[in-house]
This record gives C-alpha cells, structure tokens and sequence, in this order.
C-alpha cells in the first residue's frame, strides 16, 4: 500500500465518521485522486465522483470554471485549482470539493514550470488554496500532487484520525 493509498484510507474512514463526502476537479491528475481514493472498500460511502478536466475547455463547460479567468491566466493558476474545486463540489453535490491542476513535465506551460501544483479545497468554511512545487519525472509530479491533494483535505479535517 502506497502512502497515498494509506491517507485515503484514513480519509474515508474520517469523512463516514461525519457522514461527509467528497468529489474532484483533476487536470494534471486526470483522475488518480478519485481512483486512490476508491482504492479503500467502502469509498462509496464518500467518494461522490470527480470531474476529468485535462482539456482547459473542460475546465469551463464541465467544472465551471470562469472563462475570463482561463483565458487571461491559463489552465495552471491558483484560482483555476479553487474553482475547480467549487465546481466539484456543488457538480457532485459533495460536502468537499478538491481542484488541481498543475505541470507534470517535461516542459512548461503557459510560462509555468514543471512541478508546479495549484490545489483546492472547497468546503463548508469556503475554498483553501495550496500551492507546491515538486521534484522528479513526470509520473513523481502527478504521485505528489495525488498525496498533497489528500493532506489537504485531511488538514481541513482536523489532521490525522485520532489527534
């Protein structure tokens, strides 16, 4: 079991025990954090579904993200990441939204770097915004931004099960 794998299990049983769900707006993940997630049996009790956006048209017509935005920041912004993440949310009338987006490499772009990973989270209290940058190939990029995404949601939870 992956680190990811293990986190997700702690989520999932954090998010029963409140009777919480969750759903997804990936780009750069193109869906690994909904598939960790559903990796742990009884995920469907809080995995409500997750939204695919690599294309940034996508990004608009299936997340809702605000056009004006894609068009004067591009696909990989922190605002992109947060209303990604809103989208999710009320898209799969989830308790908890996460939006990522980013660049997994080899090559920039729109003028941003490789290992660069906007992350949202939209819940009750509103949306938190992450920003990292992460070492290594493509496939270590996407593995990180997928760990970052559930440390986000399990911060806004309260930390690990048990603190």
């Amino acid at each position: 079991m992956t680190a990811a794998e293990a986190l997700a299990r702690t989520l999932v049983g954090a998010l029963r025990a409140r009777g919480q769900t969750v759903a997804t707006a990936e780009s750069l993940t193109a869906g690994l954090v909904s598939a960790t997630i559903a990796t742990v049996p009884g995920a469907s009790a809080v995995l409500r579904g997750g939204l695919v956006v690599y294309a940034t048209d996508l990004k608009h017509t299936l997340a809702g993200v605000e056009a004006g935005l894609l068009a004067a920041h591009g696909a990989v912004h922190p605002e992109v990441a947060g209303q990604l993440a809103v989208g999710a949310r009320d898209r799969c009338a989830a308790t908890w939204g996460l939006g990522l987006t980013g660049v997994a490499g080899p090559d920039p772009q729109d003028g941003v770097g490789p290992g660069t990973v906007h992350l949202g989270l939209a819940g009750p209290a509103g949306v938190t915004l992450r920003t990292i940058t992460l070492p290594g190939e493509r496939a270590e990029v996407r593995a990180g931004a997928v760990a970052a995404a559930l440390e986000l949601l399990q911060d806004a939870l309260g930390g690990p099960v048990g603190e």
